[in-house]
């Protein structure tokens, strides 16, 4: 296992930080709580006229809370901050970390923009996979294991819905500004995979199913989503990451052990023609299991008995990818 400079993981959290500041910094009103089936909100709250807009900001944390209270001296600091933004992804970049490449990082670029990963947007696959190189401060083989031309994007139906904010503009919209198509091409609206015709990368939009494996609306993304079975335990209490684009792109990602952990699981359901996907699943498990291990043990094992424990078709999926790969079970059974 190759490890990144304790400079270099010490600057991409702080590229991190500044870009959550930076978000902080961006408000137009008053920050304003609201308790919804239980957790606590907060609203940005401004005037148009004579209507109240909000738009949501986040989950409430300390650390939410401390940047909404610096938030005044936090904008006026905007340029400064940019400036050392940029900077960090220079050296980042300089360090060996993966860049994200020009078609992908614009296109984040502009989904951050229109609220996809506030409103709840988690990225998921490869492109989540690479990001965790700044998380946990490897690096990353130069094999196919960290490669993908395609972007997923899941959040919670039900998330979507109680938030009661709209991206703006629609991902509908910022899909097809990228020359990106509906598939199949029908109503935009109903659409759950988004296809461009001269680099035949895909985007699919992801969201846990509750039942049947069908789809379902993110109304805050104004999208529909593809549910699928196992993927409530993945994307809850997702992290931030840094994608390295321009100054930086601020999105959010599985937490590492629960990738991992996942990527066991759904490695027994790919079938036929997906042989090629269900060893690349491996492959990041194993990749990810090997550094959580030995870094954060306490975590992965909160979240390989979390697994287990949710029923016997979760175990089962579990001990089928272990039988694979007894070198991964004997690490977890001795965490």
């Amino acid at each position: 296992m190759q490890r990144h400079s304790p400079i270099a993981h010490a600057a991409y959290h702080d590229l991190l930080r500044l870009l959550k500041d930076e978000a902080a910094s961006t408000l137009r009103g008053t920050p304003t709580p609201l308790v919804r089936n239980g957790r606590t909100y907060w609203y940005d709250s401004y005037r148009i006229g004579t209507a109240v807009k909000k738009t949501y900001i986040g989950e409430d944390s300390d650390e939410l809370r401390h940047r909404l209270e610096q938030a005044r001296a936090l904008r006026a600091e905007a340029a400064e901050r940019r400036a050392a933004r940029s900077r960090l992804v220079r050296l980042l970049r300089a360090e060996g970390f993966l860049s994200t490449d020009q078609a992908t990082g614009s296109l984040l670029y502009a989904m951050a923009r229109a609220g996809a990963f506030r409103l709840g947007g988690t990225v998921v696959g490869t492109h989540a996979f690479r990001l965790y190189e700044g998380e946990l401060g490897v690096r990353f083989a130069f094999d196919d294991t960290a490669q993908t031309g395609d972007l997923d994007i899941a959040s919670f139906e039900r998330l979507s819905l109680a938030l009661d904010d709209r991206a703006d503009p629609p991902l509908a919209e910022v899909l097809s500004e990228f020359r990106f198509d509906p598939v199949p091409a029908l109503d935009n609206r109903q659409a759950w995979r988004w296809s461009q015709s001269k680099s035949g990368t895909l985007v699919e939009f992801l969201t846990p199913a509750f039942g049947q494996e069908e789809l379902r609306p993110l109304a805050a993304l104004n999208v529909r989503a593809q549910a699928l079975h196992y993927l409530n335990y993945l994307i809850a209490e997702p992290i931030p990451a840094a994608a390295l684009y321009r100054s930086g792109v601020l999105v959010q990602i599985p937490r590492p052990e629960r990738f991992a952990i996942h990527k066991l699981i759904v490695s027994t359901r790919r079938l036929g023609g997906d042989a090629l996907k269900a060893e690349k699943d491996r492959r990041q498990a194993h990749f990810l299991i090997d550094i959580l291990a030995e870094d954060r043990p306490d975590e992965l094992l909160e979240a390989y008995e979390d697994a287990r424990a949710r029923g016997p078709r979760w175990a089962a999926r579990l001990e089928q990818a272990l039988t694979r790969q007894p070198d991964l079970r004997a690490r977890l059974e001795a965490l």
